[in-house]
Parts: structure tokens; sequence; C-alpha cells
């Protein structure tokens, strides 16, 4: 159980997630550009003149075994469209958050952060063997605190002034999460929500 994040590709029907590589710098680089992401102040979306230290603290988090971070690849296109990763990662008490969550815009409500969430999720409570997973996001980032709504998350609570932000100003962090005795239940909405997503061709996720 030392090693209890390994290395791994997680794979559906819309997106493989690749373990993020330092390969990937420039392709992150155009992924953010589609939107101008790193404009969105109450996200962690990187710059031109972030990313590096972005992807290498990720790298040291993975090596600490406190993360694992991934590439989100659309698989009709065999594009990178976004990041992702399980972070805060505590072993002794089976517990991690998903995190560092962000899409090109142009792959924003098409479905596939839901089958994102669901692979990373089924990963989670099936193969780690987590008790609880959760999810953090900015008060005023309310596209981020719907859609984590959406999966089935619970609100566990307002952590007030929870940190500085890089301009000086104070972040009010909403805290959700989802137990191991709600995956079942989570997971059936988030199957059916898929085909519903299939069925249409294109959705709002």
């Amino acid at each position: 159980m030392e090693n209890w994040l390994q290395e791994t590709i997680l794979e559906g029907e819309k997106v493989k997630l690749i373990p993020l590589q330092k390969s990937h710098r420039n392709e992150l680089l155009e992924v953010t550009s589609d939107g101008k992401l790193w404009e969105l102040w109450f996200t962690s979306v990187p710059s031109a003149e972030t990313i590096d230290q972005y992807i290498s603290k990720a790298m040291e988090e993975k090596t600490a075994q406190s993360s694992l971070p991934f590439v989100i690849m659309d698989k009709s296109s065999q594009k990178i469209v976004g990041c992702t990763r399980f972070c805060n990662a505590a072993l002794i008490h089976r517990r991690l958050e998903i995190g560092y969550t962000w899409y090109a815009k142009s792959a924003q409500r098409t479905g596939i952060n839901t089958e994102c969430k669901y692979l990373m999720l089924q990963y989670a409570f099936e193969h780690l063997n987590c008790i609880a997973v959760q999810f953090k996001t900015d008060w005023f980032n309310l596209p981020s605190r719907n859609a984590i709504s959406r999966l089935g998350a619970k609100q566990d609570g307002v952590l007030r002034n929870d940190r500085l932000n890089a301009d000086g100003t104070y972040r009010d962090t909403v805290v959700f999460s989802i137990i191991k005795q709600e995956w079942h239940g989570v997971k059936k909405n988030l199957k059916y929500k898929m085909e519903h997503y299939r069925n249409l061709g294109s959705t709002t996720a």
C-alpha cells in the first residue's frame, strides 16, 4: 500500500486520462489559450509564465504520493483538452480530493467532464477503496459549484478566508464530498447521464 497512487491510464468512450508529463507543456498551453482560461481569477489555470512551475509542482506532489495528475484527451480528436488530478491524498484515512480540473472552452458542456469524473470516482472507490472523495472550489466559481452538485456530491460547508489569493484578496472555499456509501447511487446517476448524452449527441455536462 506504499504506492497507493500508482501511475495509471483511465479510459472511457469519450476520454482518456493520461498521466501528466513535462512533454505535455506546449499542448497544455494550447488548451489554456482556448478561452484565455488564465484570465479566470477564481481558478488555478496556468499561463505561459506559470506553466513550468505548475507542472513541476504537480510532479513533486506525484513523487510525494499526495497527488496523481492527468491530462485529458478527447478520443474523437486525439487532442488534449484539459487537466485534472487526484490530490491531497491521505492513504491512512483512504481519502483524496479531485481537483485542479480545467478544460478548453470548446470542451466544456460536451459531456467530457461527466465521463472524466465517472472514471476518476470509479477508480477511487472501486480500486483505491476510498471512504470519501472531496471537491473544493472558490465561492465565486459558480459553474464549478453547479457542476460538482450535478455529479451528486453534497456540500459539506464553506471555509471562510480559507486562503490568500495571489492578488491579496481572501478566498472562501466551498467543500463538497461523496462518501463510499453514496457511490452506488452516484454511479447509477452518472451512467444515466452519460447514456443520455450519447443519445443526444451533445449536452450540458
